[in-house]
């Protein structure tokens, strides 16, 4: 399969040639035809069609790497029904969609459970017009023809895997947890957020966790403020002047694992300069992206510095890390009169410093989360 133009003018990314599995969260499956080889709803019995052999290897394969699988099906909601009465089948999906609206409308729902850009999404169907559908409304979404499904996995072939990768699929099961009960909590979302009882814990990367590092460098987006290349990263962080940060979460739920890294440059004096602060979509809206970089803040100042800075490279999915930027005082270095005209300030990568004085009071972390340095035995 080769790409196609959609109707946005912008090319879409169809097959499985030139994949980068970087930017791969989640794979949607459809059911009749690509999951199984009957059509559901003509089922003479409640039984479901034997699901193909190879798509549930393929699926087994992609959770063993941290890939999520998720469903979107044109078809009756029983469907789901019938699903949800096979545990062994419906615990491999998350945030499954089985309806008659568009599969564009239904992975735009998957992604907003997942808490993932749409774009994350790769979707494997056997029609060509639902994957047409698909290319045409959300352009930036990988579509795949069921015969592409040993490229896919072949594209993750060799990639180190890190145990937070391994624990992602049980992960997003408890995040479905968290939000249920969310939905269930009488209070306000503040609240709620105080009842879960969540922890951070911040401190020097040990080497087994550098892995994990590079990984958020390479897969976040949303909270990402440079798009710091994993290769970049790893060589500076090996570099004299130059220390590795990470952040570890847990609440009431169980644990997030490692959900933070920053690189930190002491090479000027009197400064902290951040090449890279990444975090996991996973705690968006939870104030930990805001509570590991005031913890920054803090251990900087008592580190003797004056200033800290902060490298930004401002796309269209990091506007929530702009804002807390923003937010945190952080202004761009050069021209005091535009500050914070950050897209007329950038570099010739498309990068712009942001700075801000260490003096004073500092921001605090959300009242809610618990922030502490994690101790030598743990890190």
């Amino acid at each position: 399969m080769t790409g196609s133009t959609s109707t946005t003018g912008e090319t879409a990314v169809t097959g499985a040639s030139g994949f980068d599995p970087d930017r791969v969260k989640c794979v949607v499956w459809d059911l009749d035809g690509t999951l199984w080889d009957e059509i559901a709803v003509e089922s003479p019995t409640d039984d479901l069609p034997v699901p193909r052999p190879a798509m549930l290897a393929a699926i087994d394969a992609l959770a063993a790497r941290g890939v999520l699988s998720s469903l979107a099906s044109r078809s009756a909601p029983a469907v789901l029904d019938r699903l949800n009465a096979v545990p062994e089948l419906r615990e491999r999906f998350l945030a499954p969609q089985v309806s008659w609206q568009d599969k564009s409308e239904s992975l735009r729902r998957i992604a907003e459970n997942l808490g993932i850009a749409v774009e994350a999404l790769v979707l494997v169907d056997d029609s060509p017009y639902e994957r047409a559908e698909v290319e045409a409304l959300l352009p930036g979404v990988r579509t795949l023809d069921p015969q592409d499904v040993p490229a896919l996995l072949s594209a993750f072939e060799g990639r180190e895997v890190t145990p937070e990768s391994r624990e992602r699929v049980r992960r997003y099961r408890t995040e479905e947890t968290r939000r249920a009960e969310g939905e269930r909590f009488r209070g306000t979302r503040e609240e709620f957020l105080r009842w879960c009882g969540m922890r951070l814990t911040v401190g020097a990367a040990a080497a087994r966790e550098v892995p994990r590092a590079l990984e958020l460098a390479a897969r976040t987006h949303r909270l990402n403020s440079s798009g710091l290349s994993p290769e970049r990263l790893r060589a500076l962080a090996a570099s004299e002047g130059h220390e590795l940060y990470t952040a570890r979460m847990t609440d009431r739920f169980g644990e997030y694992g490692i959900i933070g890294a920053a690189l930190v440059d002491r090479g000027a004096p009197g400064t902290w300069s951040v090449p890279l602060l990444a975090l996991s979509c996973r705690v968006a809206g939870r104030g930990a992206a805001a509570a590991f970089l005031f913890w920054l803040m803090g251990r900087a100042r008592e580190a003797g510095a004056e200033e800290f800075r902060v490298t930004l490279r401002p796309t269209d999915a990091n506007l929530e890390m702009r804002i807390l930027l923003r937010q945190a005082g952080l202004r761009r270095t050069e021209d005091a009169e535009n500050a914070g005209d950050v897209e007329n300030s950038m570099d010739t990568t498309g990068s712009a410093v942001l700075a801000r004085s260490l003096r004073g009071d500092l921001p605090r972390p959300p009242a809610w989360l618990h922030v502490s340095p994690r101790k030598d035995t743990e890190a």
